[in-house]
């Protein structure tokens, strides 16, 4: 081999030997078999998340916390309040409808009827939208359908009954009194779902709450929706119509006679007697119809 080629042979070499030299690792140091093993710690950084269906498998189903066929009762006149609580709404929207006409009366918040006394309250946060309907009438009774926007929609029915609140006045239509006799006329509110903000009592076509100077109390509890009126010493000129009028009801009226004597005077026929006879031809009692002169 020549000079050149001897040369270029121990360059090779030499670089195999620098090549395997950087690439291998030096081999650890050998320990005493008295000194103890030693092991080499590695920090690892795990990072986990949840299964998705754990992310969408278990998202609370939307419901309503109103039962359905819930019955709603308001007189007229009064503010009628339909609760419709839906639980997990989401995105939903809720509408409300009238169903004997299938009339849209609100969306969210928006009333959709040209009837300005229908409105949807809801607060936020809140998980009700009540269907609120001011100065009830008669006419406003029936189903009312709250539905939840989804796919496909979501409802419940709710029906509203309106009531007619009325006084009334214990007793018969008239009462007949001596002079110095004791007058006193209950009168109670039926038919009610709230109480009345106040009763006031006329005689004739006077407001008498407050005479009492004349000898009449007026004493009013509006909770146990009742009004008395007492004249411990009623005279001639306490007779007349008396007329109880709720603020929230139909009135009620009662005629009260004042008479002079044991035996009053000015009672007398005002039609003649009359007989009749009964299916087997026996005679009836006579008939008399009486009024009194005041």
């Amino acid at each position: 081999m020549s000079v050149e080629g001897q040369r270029c042979l121990c360059v090779v070499v030499l670089l195999i030997h620098t090549v395997r030299g950087a690439g291998e690792s030096p081999s650890p140091p050998t320990l005493p078999s008295s000194s103890p093993t030693l092991k080499t710690e590695q920090n690892e950084l795990t990072v986990s998340f949840p299964p998705l269906e754990d992310l969408y498998g278990n998202t609370p189903e939307k419901h309503f916390g109103t039962e359905n066929n819930t019955v709603v009762t308001s007189q007229t006149g009064s503010t009628a309040l339909l609760p419709c609580v839906i639980r997990n709404i989401g995105d939903g929207i809720v509408s409300w409808i009238r169903r004997k006409d299938y009339h849209l009366l609100t969306v969210g918040l928006t009333t959709y009827s040209s009837d300005q006394r229908f409105q949807a309250i809801h607060l936020q946060h809140s998980e009700d939208w009540t269907l609120k309907v001011r100065f009830v009438q008669k006419r406003d009774a029936g189903i009312y359908e709250c539905q939840v926007s989804s796919h496909p929609p979501t409802s419940i029915f709710l029906r509203l009954d309106v009531v007619e609140a009325r006084a009334q006045i214990s007793g018969p239509t008239e009462k007949y009194l001596k002079p110095g006799s004791t007058l006193r006329l209950q009168c109670s509110v039926v038919q009610t779902t709230e109480a009345p903000a106040f009763v006031f009592w006329y005689h004739n076509s006077r407001m008498i709450n407050y005479d009492v100077e004349r000898g009449i109390n007026v004493t009013t509890d509006p909770a146990q929706r009742l009004s008395d009126l007492l004249i411990p010493a009623a005279s001639a000129s306490h007779a007349g119509n008396y007329t109880c009028v709720p603020n929230n009801a139909v009135p009620a009226s009662i005629y009260v006679h004042i008479f002079n004597g044991e035996n009053p005077a000015a009672m007398q026929s005002s039609s003649p007697s009359y007989v009749r006879l009964n299916l087997n031809g026996f005679l009836l009692p006579t008939l008399v119809t009486i009024y009194i002169i005041r």
